[in-house]
């Protein structure tokens, strides 16, 4: 059910698509700064322009705005991700010591280990 919600979500959402680039076909100038502040400037690369269809802006817009959005999430999370690293460091350091230690009272060499052989055996099954 879920699988067909989602695909008519995409068919309506390219419909939509489809229908607003159709409606926007029209050229529009775009260009990197405005005339007066280019004239202002004076280098050639501040008078950069360009025809493109509308809907071509339109949706690039969307996709910059997407992008920009990424990229700000990404590096609020920085945080967390360290935080991770930072504790499975930790995980593995202590699981390597708890191995050791077994390893240790499993032979007897640990300290405190029991020096039974009932009470070895008892710590083994446990």
């Amino acid at each position: 059910m879920i699988r067909w919600l989602r695909i008519l979500f995409l068919v309506v959402l390219a419909v939509v698509l489809l229908t607003v680039a159709l409606a926007h076909r029209d050229p529009v100038t775009v260009r990197l700064m405005p005339d007066n502040l280019a004239t202002f400037v004076g280098t050639g690369w501040a008078a950069w322009s360009m025809q493109l269809p509308l809907y071509a802006v339109i949706f690039g817009g969307i996709v910059a705005g997407l992008l920009i959005g990424f990229f700000w999430e990404w590096m609020r999370e920085h945080k967390h991700r360290a935080e991770v690293r930072r504790k499975s460091k930790e995980v593995k350091t202590l699981q390597r010591e708890v191995s050791t230690l077994k390893s240790k009272v499993e032979t007897g060499t640990a300290v405190g280990a029991p020096k039974n052989d009932v009470l070895t055996a008892l710590s083994k099954s446990a």
